[in-house]
């Protein structure tokens, strides 16, 4: 078992000296774990956009809970009406990277989301986007409650998670994207035509290939279970779809010259009309929760 301090000397290490390392113009070596091909980009782009409907629309303060390099232009729409975005991250390079893109719109934190450095109830709306499943599994609970307590009275909270191998769907289909895949792999052997890629190679840095085959880091998902009844005190609560399919069953079945875009227009209906079965079922829950405008201070001291 590692110890909980070496995890989070890893997770940092990684995202200094791979994870947001550019490989390209405004591409970044995490982009590997996402499918930016132009087949996918519509569904891809109403995913992002889904999380800033939960957000209070204006505020002084929103933090962003590992904020990374802020790296996809609709990141920036959660911040919009906000006077100031808290980029809070593990990783100098992302707020470094995160900068860039905010300037003096952005404060900047080196911190960790399950020790955070603020005063309790000063933010109108929170977001962490793909962070918390680098915690060690001891962590995550006091990540979601000490989320909650830095929320001001009417603010709002939304976690995009990864229910990981958890997914009942992804779970079903994992046979059939592996063999999907290997048979794409063999065509393209055959024929010596390449798939569509993520980005052209030649757009890359030199480095690039070394940096896209270097291992990940840390990750740990609980499944829907634990987390429904861990945050069950949260006020507000509720579990919705952020995407239901992972970026493995986009790349093994969704392509252009298969209806691709129609298929995930289809699918992004279907979520719409059932948030919280995908969001129960698929691989990208979206967590939410609410703080009312007569809280007290009992719940952000329960976790304890």
């Amino acid at each position: 078992m590692i110890a909980e301090g070496e995890i989070k000397r890893q997770v940092r290490d990684f995202y200094n000296s791979v994870g947001w390392k550019q490989i390209g113009e405004g591409v970044y070596q995490n982009a590997r774990y996402e499918d930016l091909r132009p087949v996918s980009r519509e569904y891809i782009h109403g995913c992002h956009l889904r999380v800033a409907r939960f957000l209070p629309l204006e505020g002084v303060y929103l933090l962003d809970a590992g904020s990374g390099p802020i790296q996809y232009p609709e990141y920036l729409e959660y911040s919009k009406g906000y006077r100031y975005r808290v980029c809070l991250d593990i990783s100098i390079l992302a707020l470094k990277e995160a900068r860039e893109r905010l300037g003096d719109r952005g404060l900047y934190v080196v911190a960790d989301i399950a020790c955070l450095p603020f005063k309790w109830g000063v933010f109108e709306g929170i977001v962490s986007l793909h962070t918390v499943h680098h915690l060690p599994p001891g962590e995550h609970k006091e990540a979601f409650f000490g989320l909650y307590a830095l929320l001001k009275p009417g603010g709002s909270c939304a976690i995009v998670y990864t229910w990981g191998e958890h997914s009942p769907l992804m779970r079903i289909l994992d046979r059939p994207i592996d063999w999907m895949t290997r048979l794409l792999k063999g065509l393209n052997r055959r024929l010596g035509a390449g798939r569509e890629a993520v980005q052209p190679l030649e757009n890359f840095k030199p480095e690039a290939k070394e940096l896209i085959r270097s291992p990940g880091t840390f990750t740990y998902k609980h499944d829907y279970g634990w987390i429904k009844n861990t945050l069950k005190p949260l006020p507000g609560l509720d579990i919705r779809v952020w995407r239901t399919v992972s970026t493995k069953f986009l790349r093994a079945f969704i392509h252009r010259k298969a209806l691709g875009s129609f298929c995930l227009r289809l699918l992004f209906w279907l979520e719409e009309m059932a948030p919280r079965l995908f969001g129960r079922i698929g691989q990208y829950p979206l967590i939410l929760f609410h703080k009312s405008e007569n809280s007290s201070s009992a719940l952000e001291r329960s976790d304890k």
